[in-house]
């Protein structure tokens, strides 16, 4: 049975241990990269997997489907995070991109991300200044989505599970999102994918003991290209100005 308190207490607990507050909104992917030895690969992952998290006495690996919406690849770190942090089944998990799976792993997975996203308490806050009578229009959920940073299935989804919403409402505002957003004066990033040529990239630890092995001359320059490049870092052999047009400083 899923204890949604305790799922709660655990995200906001590894919101603070990752070094932010327990209620706003938060730079995840900033935060994942500050934890010890975790490598994280972007890459799309075709149409039913949301995330990959490998973990045991030596690996500590996320990949994020790169080919899904920004928001959901939010969410879909959260979730993996979970898996990071406090599953204690098989080292080796595999997400369905679907919601409402069928295993207790998953499911608890998916609230704590939601939590961790979207914290209860903050979450209520901003609902009650959006409306005083708890009805939300498809306006008020872009809204919601917009600030904590999440996507709009799983906003959705939340709002259900906390009766702020019923199923046939939800079904309701499932299109037209996009649009809704534009004229509403979002961004659009939070429904988009990557950009093509950002879709396969690998960051954190696995980078950094590539360098560790570079300073040390232990491998050839050669080796150090090889190395990068099956991390996708074309944009480190080869250099990123021809992708940046040259950096600014500001």
């Amino acid at each position: 049975m899923i204890d949604k308190l305790e799922l709660n207490t655990n995200a906001q607990d590894l919101r603070e241990k990752l070094g932010e507050d327990a209620n706003s909104p938060v730079d995840i992917f900033a935060l994942a990269n500050q934890i010890e030895k975790l490598t994280i690969v972007f890459y799309p992952l075709g149409e039913n997997i949301s995330g990959i998290c490998v973990k045991d006495e030596i690996v500590k690996l996320i990949a994020i489907n790169s080919s899904m919406s920004y928001g959901r690849q939010r969410y879909s770190m959260a979730h993996e995070l979970y898996h990071l942090y406090y599953d204690t089944s098989a080292g080796f998990n595999v997400c369905a991109k679907k919601f409402n799976p069928k295993g207790e792993s998953e499911k608890c997975a998916d609230q704590f991300a939601s939590y961790f996203i979207a914290p209860y308490g903050a979450l209520h806050k901003a609902i009650s200044h959006i409306t005083k009578d708890d009805r939300l229009e498809l306006s008020d959920i872009i809204a919601l989505e917009q600030y904590f940073g999440m996507s709009h299935q799983a906003m959705l989804w939340r709002l259900i599970s906390e009766g702020f919403l019923t199923k046939a409402e939800a079904d309701n505002y499932s299109s037209g999102v996009r649009s809704k957003a534009r004229s509403l004066g979002y961004e659009e990033k939070l429904y988009l994918p990557l950009p093509a040529d950002n879709q396969k990239r690998t960051y954190g630890y696995y980078i950094k003991q590539v360098r560790a092995l570079q300073q040390k001359n232990i491998v050839s320059s050669g080796k150090i290209d090889e190395l990068l490049l099956d991390a996708f870092r074309d944009d480190i052999v080869f250099g990123d100005d021809e992708y940046t047009g040259g950096e600014i400083l500001d």
